[in-house]
């Protein structure tokens, strides 16, 4: 083999091993639906309307297990009630940490005749998901907004 041959041969290689490390990546946001999370929903004046955690783990499918809800936030919405919660998630990603995808929320009293509905959807992006929520329900219990959720 040539010399020429031989430096051609470790620059392939050494530009294939720059190649193979830079698909590697050490993307900071694992994009994990599992796990506990933290909530804020503001309302158009940006003002705090509900806060609350909870704990998310995938269920079969899209389906989302949702455990240990509880409201930060004082209201009279959801106050003394006892509240069910389901929901729903999509993503997609790469390799590199870049996760994408949706989650739907639904929060409901099961007193009836009050029956408040808390309607929650938002984009993931990584350990955040972003969206819009609507409140549905008795007398003073309707509204919408914002929300931000973060991974703890």
């Amino acid at each position: 083999m040539t010399q020429t041959c031989l430096k051609k041969t470790g620059l392939a290689t050494l530009l294939a091993l720059a190649f193979l490390l830079a698909g590697c990546g050490s993307g900071s946001s694992s994009g994990n639906i599992n796990g506990g999370w933290t909530a804020t929903l503001t309302n158009p004046n940006g003002q705090t309307e509900f806060a609350f955690t909870t704990n998310f783990t995938q269920g079969s499918g899209s389906n989302l297990n949702i455990v240990n809800f509880t409201f930060t936030t004082s209201g009279s919405c959801f106050t003394g009630d006892t509240t069910t919660q389901t929901g729903s998630f999509s993503f997609s990603g790469d390799f590199n940490g870049h996760v994408t995808g949706t989650l739907g929320m639904t929060i409901s009293t099961q007193n009836l005749p009050t029956n408040n509905v808390l309607t929650l959807q938002g984009a993931v992006s990584g350990n955040t998901i972003t969206g819009t929520w609507t409140l549905t329900g008795a007398t003073g219990c309707t509204g919408n907004g914002t929300f931000t959720m973060n991974h703890m």
